[in-house]
Order: C-alpha cells, then structure tokens, then sequence
C-alpha cells in the first residue's frame, strides 16, 4: 500500500500537486452526518409520519427506533468514515424522559444534553436545524401563515433552537450552524405571492430579533424550488433566501437538490463567494427532483468539491449531508455519502489548479480538457486507499463487511 502511495505522489508530483499537503488539508475539513438518515426522518417526538413535501421511500429492516439505537448507528458510521466529522441534528431529535412530553415550541437546552454527551466522547462538533414540519400545525403554512398563532409558534420554536445552538456552541467549544428551511408553498397557482413572503420577513425578523453570540450560531436560510404540494410556489425560493440573508448578514444556504434540474451548485458556489463570507451547502443527489439520494462520487460533487478547494474556500464553505433511503441498508448508505464526500474532496484537493487557471487566462482551452481528461486515470485510489489507512478505517469495499456483521447482528435484532 506504502509503494502504490509513494508512486502515486510522485507521479501527481509532475503536475505540481503535492498530495502530503493535499491529505494534511482534507483531515481537518469537516463533513456534518446528518442524523435523519438512520430512522427515516422521523425523530423522536411523536411526529409519526412525515410531511411538508417530505417522503421516505423503503422499508428495509433495522431502522433505528430510539436515541440509543441511532447513537449506535451513528459510531458505526463513524468508525468506518476517515477525516474529521460533525453530526447535524433536526429539532425532532430532543430526547424526553420520564414521561415528558414538550412541544417544539417550548424545547429546551436539556432535552439535546445526551446528544452534547454523545458529541463531546467522540470530539464532535453539533449543527442544528428548526423542524418545521411532521407537526399538526405544519400541514398548511408555517412561518408565512396568515394565521398569527401559527407563526408565532413557529417563531417560538426557531427562537429555542437559536438558544440551543448557543448551548451547543458553548459546550463542545465550536460554532454552530443553524438551518432554517420551510415547507411553505402552494400546489396550484397562488392568488398571491408577496404577502406569504411578506409575512416570512417579519418572521424570520422576529426570530432573529433575539439575543445570541453572532460567533457561536452561525444562522443559514435554505430555498427550494419546488416540493410535493408546493409544486406551484415556494415561499422561499432561492430569490428570497439569498436577498434575506444578504440583508441580515447571516448565511445562505444551497441544497443541490433545491434547483431546477439544469441549475448546479457548482456553477453557483464562485458567484456566492463573491458576496458572503460564508456558504452553507447540503450535499445530496437528486435524480430528476429534490429526491435526496444517496451521494455518490459523480460528475456534480466533483465540481462542488473542485469550486471549494480552487476558491481557497476550504474555511468558508460548511458542507453537510442531507439524503435519506429507506430501500437499502441505512448504515450503508450513510458510508457510501459520506465516503464519497471525502472522495470528492481529496480528487479536488489533487487538481493542479494554478496551471488550469494559468491555462484559462492564456486562452489554451485545448490544455484544460487534455489535462481534465487525463486526471480522470491518475492513480487517485492509490491516495484514497493511503488515507483511508492512515484513519484507520476499512480501504475499498471491505467497509461493508463490517456494516453486513453488523446487521446480522444488531440490525435483523430490531423487528
């Protein structure tokens, strides 16, 4: 393995790449899991099933029903995924005890303390998102209501996972980000499409209207441009959220799912790097809609990976993942996203980007596809398989024989 490495650095040494600096980089970039992956999005306050233009498909077996199974699932993950990590967390996740029973508008810091124990043993850090649906009072609008005591349950919400992300950011010593995304939207032509969006301003103002640490949550607003139920408008489009979040100097950000199928992030990152100091993206992979499959190493988080690194946005941009497949093993399926993230980092780290940029600005577009091109057979795995060693996870494929012991025995165990 050392020699396939040794010969694999020397020949992306040709092209000016020097791989050590290259895995240096990519340890420290964390990736946020997202939690929701593990029981289908369905958390652990009694939403029973999804909505809000949310859907899981599958039913294969050994999802988890509780904190404790979703905690052990996630170390499996964890154990079988090199580099540095992060866990993100829907506010459907708050653990009750005893009985208790808390509605999303009255959550607080103590129901997310086994989750900051959980973080904390492994070095983690915690991000955090506002659960705006899966709830009786998410069936038609939230936060652009024209019901007031709707909104401002809402408001209330957004506003305790505000002082829970500052509790996350205090304990384990790191910044949180904070995504505030809706399934508010119509299915058919609205009759109005400004007062809806009207009445999220104010909102959103009004969550944002309460005291926190600026440094500790690092607020974002996610757009969608359509969903089930709200194919014909979306009250915050990508429009509203980028002009929002311009003006309240807090951060955007991008799902690779939330656009029409022609848009990509990827031709998008450059342009928001221009205007915000930071970008949030949820890394997903849609197929024809915002079907959130499984990552894969494909063309588009490639290009992501390559727009973060030759931007010199590795600090700047805050990448998690966000897709959720109930038809195949979700241990599984965590492995492959979060491996393929971290495939597509390093493929970007190894790019000779200086002598592609120089290429562009000489007008030798010939140079820029040969070298493209010839990338694609340079002995990357060799470099991936190496850092794989070096974290002490399974190289290539031999990861899924620990996940198939641990179906067998843990998963098949769960009924």
């Amino acid at each position: 393995m050392n020699q396939r490495y040794q010969e694999a650095k020397t020949i992306y040494k040709k092209l000016g790449v020097d791989v050590e600096e290259a895995l240096k980089k990519l340890q420290t970039f964390p990736i946020s899991m997202h939690c929701w992956q593990g029981d289908d999005v369905v958390g652990f306050d009694g939403a029973g099933a999804l909505s809000g233009g949310i859907q899981t498909t599958g039913n294969y077996p050994g999802k988890a029903r509780n904190y404790q199974e979703l905690m052990n699932d996630i170390d499996e993950v964890l154990k079988l995924v090199p580099g540095t990590k992060r866990i993100n967390l829907h506010a459907s996740y708050a653990i009750f005890e005893d009985g208790e029973k808390v509605d999303r508008n009255a959550i607080e810091p103590r129901h997310f303390s086994k989750w900051v124990e959980f973080a904390k043993a492994r070095h983690l850090g915690l991000d955090f998102n506002p659960t705006l649906f899966s709830h009786p009072l998410a069936e038609g609008l939230t936060l652009s209501s024209p019901n007031k005591d709707i909104r401002d349950f809402w408001i209330q919400h957004c506003q305790a996972c505000l002082r829970i992300g500052e509790y996350f950011a205090d304990e384990l010593g790191t910044p949180c980000l904070m995504n505030i995304w809706i399934p508010d939207g119509l299915k058919d032509i609205p009759g109005d499409r400004l007062l809806p969006r009207k009445r999220f301003m104010e909102s959103l103002d009004q969550i944002l209207s309460i005291h926190y640490d600026k440094e500790k949550v690092l607020v974002c607003l996610e757009s969608k441009v359509f969903g089930i139920g709200m194919e014909s408008y979306t009250v915050g489009s990508s429009e509203f959220t980028m002009n929002y979040a311009k003006t309240r100097n807090i951060l955007p950000l991008m799902d690779n799912g939330h656009y029409h199928p022609t848009e990509v992030v990827s031709d998008k990152l450059s342009a928001m790097l221009l205007f915000y100091d930071k970008v949030a993206l949820h890394v997903t992979r849609p197929v024809r809609w915002d079907s959130d499959h499984v990552v894969l190493f494909d063309d588009e988080t490639k290009e992501i990976a390559k727009e973060i690194v030759r931007n010199d946005a590795m600090e700047r941009v805050l990448v998690g993942l966000d897709f959720f497949d109930a038809s195949i093993n979700r241990i599984a399926a965590w492995c492959v996203g979060m491996r393929n993230i971290q495939k597509a980092m390093l493929y970007a780290l190894l790019q000779p980007h200086e002598m592609l940029k120089n290429a562009q600005d000489q007008g030798d577009f010939t140079q820029i596809i040969v070298i493209n091109e010839e990338l694609k057979t340079y002995p990357f795995n060799d470099i991936w398989d190496y850092y794989c060693e070096i974290n002490q996870v399974p190289v290539r494929e031999s990861w899924y024989d620990e996940v198939k012991k641990y179906e067998i025995e843990v998963l098949t165990k769960r009924g």
